[in-house]
C-alpha cells in the first residue's frame, strides 16, 4: 500500500505540473525554473523537521561511486546516440563512438556490481525473479510512458497549435484518471496479483496510444481527437505504474527493500530518458507533424506491449521456479 500510495503521488504531480506549468509560462518562461527554488527551500524545511534522521553506520564501506557513475554515463551516452543520430547519421563516428561508450560502460557497471563489496546495485537483487520482472518492466512501460507524453503536448502545440496553457490543461486529464483507477481498481479486485494488473496496464496503454493514432488529424478536436486515446492510456499507467514498485519490493527481505525500491525508481527515470530520445529519433530532422508522430505512437505502443510480454514471461517463469521450490 506504501508503494502503491508513493506512486501514485507521482501520477497527482505529473497531473499538475504541465498545468501549473503554463500558468507559469503565461507570465514568463523564467518562472518554469524560479519556482523550484522557493519549493526547494520549503522542502528542506519540512524535511529537517519531520523525516526520521537515521545515522549512517561509519563503519560501513561506501557505495561504489565509480559503479554509480558507469550508470550515469552509460544511459547518457545512449541517449546521445539515439537524440543525435539523424543529425551525425546513424553509422556514423560519433554515433557508433556513443553506442560504444554506452556498451562499454554497462559492461564495467556490471563488473563492478559483482566484484564491488559495497556496489551501487547488489546482483543479489536480481536473483529475485519477481524484482527482475518488474524492473525490466518499468524500462519498457517508462520509455512508452515518456514519449508518449511529450509526444501528446507536441501534437497539442505544433500540430494545433495551442499554447502552453491551454496544453497543460489539455494534457492534465490523463494523469488524472491514474489515481482514480488505481484506488478503483484496488477496491474492486483487493486480491489481483500485482504483475497481472501490470501487465494488463502495459496493454490498456499501447492501445490508448494506438487509438491516438486513428483519431488524432490536424484540425483541433480535442473531445473526439485527443481525450479517448488520452484517458484509455492514462487507464492503463493507473494499472501498471503503482503496482511496479509494489510487484518488484513484495518479494524482498525486509532489509533490502529501501534498495530495491531506489533501483525501480532509477529504472522509471532511465525509461523516461530513452521514451524521449526514441520520440526525438523518430521524428528526425522533419520534427513533429502529424505524419511523424503517428509514427512515433506506434512505435511507443509497441514498446509498452513488449513491456507487457517481458512482464508476463518474467512473472511465469518466476512462478514456476516458486513452485518447483515449494514441491
Amino acid at each position: 500500500r506504501a508503494a502503491r500510495a508513493w506512486a501514485l503521488a507521482g501520477a497527482v504531480a505529473a497531473a499538475l505540473g504541465p498545468a501549473l506549468g503554463g500558468i507559469l509560462v503565461q507570465a514568463s518562461w523564467h518562472w518554469a525554473f524560479l519556482i523550484n527554488v522557493p519549493v526547494g527551500i520549503a522542502l528542506v524545511v519540512v524535511a529537517v523537521r519531520v523525516l526520521p534522521d537515521p545515522r549512517h553506520d561509519d563503519q560501513v564501506a561506501r557505495p561504489d561511486l565509480v559503479g554509480a557513475a558507469g550508470i550515469a554515463v552509460s544511459a547518457g551516452a545512449l541517449v546521445l546516440a539515439l537524440v543525435q543520430g539523424e543529425e551525425w547519421g546513424w553509422l556514423s563516428a560519433s554515433t557508433l563512438a556513443a553506442v560504444v561508450v554506452a556498451a562499454a560502460t554497462a559492461v564495467l557497471v556490471v563488473v563492478r556490481c559483482r566484484t564491488h563489496p559495497v556496489p551501487v546495485i547488489d546482483p543479489a537483487l536480481f536473483r529475485v525473479p519477481a524484482f527482475t520482472a518488474a524492473t525490466t518492466t518499468t524500462v519498457l512501460f517508462n520509455t512508452a510512458f515518456g514519449g508518449a507524453l511529450l509526444g501528446a503536448i507536441l501534437w497539442l502545440q505544433a500540430v494545433w497549435g495551442y499554447g502552453a496553457l491551454q496544453t497543460g490543461l489539455a494534457i492534465a486529464l490523463g494523469p488524472l484518471t491514474v489515481p482514480v483507477t488505481s484506488i478503483v481498481v484496488h477496491r474492486l479486485l483487493p486480491g489481483a496479483r500485482p504483475m497481472a494488473l501490470i501487465v494488463a496496464g502495459c496493454a490498456v496503454f499501447a492501445a490508448g496510444t494506438a487509438l491516438l493514432v486513428a483519431t488524432l488529424g490536424p484540425e483541433p478536436a480535442y473531445v473526439t481527437g485527443l481525450l479517448p486515446g488520452w484517458l484509455l492510456a492514462g487507464v492503463g499507467v493507473g494499472l501498471a505504474m503503482p503496482n511496479l514498485v509494489a510487484a518488484a519490493t513484495a518479494d524482498l527481505p525486509a532489509a533490502r527493500t529501501s534498495t530495491g525500491s531506489a533501483v525501480v525508481a532509477m529504472a522509471r527515470q532511465i525509461g523516461l530518458a530513452l521514451g524521449v530520445s526514441l520520440l526525438v529519433a523518430v521524428l528526425g530532422a522533419t520534427g513533429p507533424t502529424p505524419e511523424t508522430l503517428d509514427r512515433a505512437f506506434l512505435a511507443l505502443a509497441g514498446a509498452a506491449v513488449l513491456a507487457g510480454l517481458t512482464g508476463a514471461t518474467l512473472a511465469l517463469t518466476a512462478r514456476r521456479a516458486q513452485a518447483a521450490v515449494a514441491a
